[in-house]
């Protein structure tokens, strides 16, 4: 059936890699909810429009840091951008982006994940 056995490793590899990938983040196009005081949830980033054409616009709420980073990552994996977060509203122009869906993490100083979320590029 398989000619090549490492041509067929490699396709299963990369199928595994991307279950583990949607095992590992929410897929809700809301951004999660991270709760800092008992009885309130903080949203910390919301980003619209989802599905985007042309461009995202990330907002921070105020208790954002200017030491975040926004990393983005096609559904594959690879990470396709990184944006330090110096401004409470970013406007990403999605022109070198393909039509799919890519995921966020937002990123503390030490690397730890804040949020994640996921969006749709439609061209």
């Amino acid at each position: 059936m398989f000619r090549n056995n490492s041509n067929t490793f490699v396709l299963l590899k990369r199928i595994f890699y991307i279950l583990i990938l949607i095992a590992g983040f929410s897929f809700s196009s809301n951004a999660q909810v991270k709760s800092t005081f008992e009885g309130t949830d903080v949203k910390t980033v919301k980003f619209f429009p989802n599905p985007a054409i042309s461009f995202i616009n990330f907002e921070f709420e105020k208790n954002y840091d200017n030491n975040f980073k926004l990393e983005i990552f096609n559904f594959l994996g690879k990470k396709v951008g990184e944006i330090k977060v110096s401004d409470k509203k970013i406007t990403l122009p999605l022109t070198d982006f393909y039509r799919g869906v890519y995921i966020f993490q937002l990123r503390d100083q030490k690397g730890n994940i804040v949020e994640s979320g996921k969006f749709q590029v439609v061209k």
